[in-house]
């Protein structure tokens, strides 16, 4: 069976609202990525990622080996359209699939730049504390 490595920042983590998508992939451990990308909440829904040449910050998430047909057939058909799929490059250099921002989509309603908040769980954590 074919596997790829999936970086993921979101609702995808454990715990998270489709971490279901990745029942039965081999968790690999929590990871960063290089300090190449701006991170970013839609409505407050789900997180996006998106390449920047300058300002970028290390956003943490979660790494998977998944077999090709889970990714296909379970979890991009969960991933929302403001998201697409492509590659990363991670802290320790090497890269990785992940779900990134539609370039089209970072000027949307409801898109905020939360880059500073330390990730998605932080960003959660801060806005229910208010």
């Amino acid at each position: 069976m074919t596997t790829v490595r999936m970086f993921v920042n979101g609702q995808a983590m454990s715990g998270g609202e489709i971490s279901h998508a990745l029942e039965g992939a081999r968790f690999l451990g929590p990871a960063e990525t290089a300090p190449r990308y701006r991170f970013y909440s839609v409505r407050d829904e789900f997180p996006g990622l998106h390449p920047v040449g300058e300002g970028g910050h290390r956003v943490p998430g979660e790494l998977y080996e998944v077999e090709y047909e889970r990714l296909r057939d379970r979890l991009l058909p969960e991933e929302p359209p403001e998201l697409e799929l492509g590659v990363v490059e991670l802290a320790d250099g090497s890269g990785s699939l992940a779900m990134r921002m539609r370039a089209g989509a970072l000027k949307a309603p409801g898109v905020a730049d939360i880059s500073d908040r330390g990730g998605w769980r932080s960003h959660l954590e801060r806005r229910n504390a208010q």
